[in-house]
C-alpha cells in the first residue's frame, strides 16, 4: 500500500519557529510533502497570528532540502496570476526543484472583504481561476506568454529565470464537481481534497475521471492526494487528550467534521488512511493545528509512514 504521506501546516496561531521545528522534523523524517495555505486570517479565530503564505512557502523551501514544497491552495483572486508565476519560479530556485503549486478559487469571504478584494459568485470565481490557470501553466513551461481574457490579460509576459523543473506541477484543490473537477481534468498535474470521507473522496474520483473522459485526458496523468485532520496521540492516553483537544476546536462542527480526521493511535490512524488508499488516494497530507504535538508528529513520522512506504 504504498502511499505519499506529508503535512499541511496551517500557518495560524503559532511563531514562525515552531512553523520551523515541525519542517525540519517532517523533512528528516522520510515525509514526501510540507505544504501551506493562503490566507490572511485565521480560519477560527479572525485576531490570531496567520503568516503570508507566498513568503512563508519560501521560509519552507529554504528550511528544507527533500519534502516536496507546496500550497494547498493560493487563491486566485488574491494575486494576478502574471506575478503568482514569478514567484513560483523564485520559490522553484529557492527549493532547488521541488515546488508543487496548487490553486484554488477561494471561498473566505471576510478575508476578502476586510482586503479590498472582490468576492464575486462562485461562477465569476471559477471563471476567475481558469483564466488564471492557463496563464500560471504557461508562463511555468513557454519562453513568453499573451493570455487576453475577461478577467486577465498579458501580452509577451516572460518569466526568467526559468523554473528548476521542466513542468513544475499544477495542483487544483477543491471539491466541486461542475467546474473544479473539470478545470483539474483539463489543466492539473495533481488534484487536492480537503477534509472529505474515504467514502466521499472515492466518488470526487469517480467524476474527475468523468471529466477526464470528456476532456481526452488520461486521468493517471493527474496525481491524487487528500488533507485530513490530525489528532493522533502517541499512546491510548495521548490519543484521549488530543479528542479533546478536537471538540475544543471545532466545538458545534465537531461532530459533523469527524469523519475527515485521524483519531487514536498510530496503529488506529494506519487503519484508517487504509480507508483512503483503498479509495484511490495516492498521496494523503495530515493538517496540523497549532499548538503542534510535536510528540504525536515524532510517532507519526517512525510508526505510520514505514507502513505506507
Amino acid at each position: 500500500m504504498a502511499l505519499k504521506l506529508g503535512l499541511h501546516t496551517g500557518q495560524q496561531d503559532c511563531t514562525y519557529e515552531d512553523l520551523r521545528r515541525v519542517w525540519r522534523l517532517a523533512d528528516s523524517s522520510g515525509l514526501y510533502w510540507v505544504s501551506v495555505w493562503d490566507h490572511f486570517y485565521g480560519t477560527v479565530d479572525t485576531n490570531g497570528p496567520c503568516f503570508e503564505a507566498l513568503s512563508i512557502m519560501t521560509a519552507l523551501a529554504a528550511e528544507t532540502t527533500n519534502v516536496r514544497v507546496g500550497c494547498l491552495v493560493f487563491g486566485m483572486g488574491y494575486r494576478h496570476p502574471a506575478v503568482l508565476a514569478k514567484a513560483a519560479a523564485t520559490i522553484d530556485h529557492v527549493s532547488n526543484g521541488r515546488l508543487e503549486l496548487g490553486l484554488g478559487a477561494g471561498w473566505y469571504e471576510l478575508e476578502h472583504t476586510a482586503y479590498g478584494i472582490p468576492f464575486p459568485p462562485v461562477g465569476t470565481r471559477m471563471d476567475i481561476l481558469e483564466e488564471g490557470v492557463r496563464i500560471v501553466k504557461s508562463m511555468l513551461t513557454q519562453e513568453s506568454t499573451t493570455f487576453v481574457g475577461n478577467y486577465f490579460q498579458v501580452r509577451d509576459a516572460f518569466c526568467s529565470p526559468r523554473p528548476v523543473q521542466d513542468k513544475p506541477r499544477i495542483w487544483i484543490g477543491g471539491e466541486g464537481e461542475r467546474r473544479t473537477l473539470r478545470i483539474a481534468a483539463r489543466y492539473a498535474g495533481g488534484w487536492n481534497a480537503p477534509f472529505v470521507t474515504p467514502e466521499v473522496y472515492r466518488h470526487k474520483i469517480q467524476v474527475l475521471e468523468r471529466w477526464c473522459e470528456v476532456e481526452g485526458r488520461d486521468p493517471k496523468e493527474i496525481a491524487r492526494s487528500v488533507n485530513v485532520g490530525f489528532y493522533i496521540g502517541a499512546d491510548e492516553t495521548a490519543a484521549g487528550h488530543e479528542m479533546e483537544r478536537y471538540r475544543k476546536q471545532y466545538g458545534s462542527r465537531a461532530k459533523d467534521s469527524s469523519g475527515a480526521m485521524l483519531f487514536g493511535t498510530p496503529a488506529q490512524a494506519i487503519e484508517r488512511i487504509g480507508a483512503y488508499v483503498d479509495a484511490g488516494a495516492q498521496g494523503l497530507n495530515v493538517n496540523l493545528r497549532a499548538p503542534f504535538n510535536l510528540e504525536a508528529l515524532q510517532a507519526f513520522a517512525e510508526e505510520v509512514v514505514p507502513a505506507f512506504a
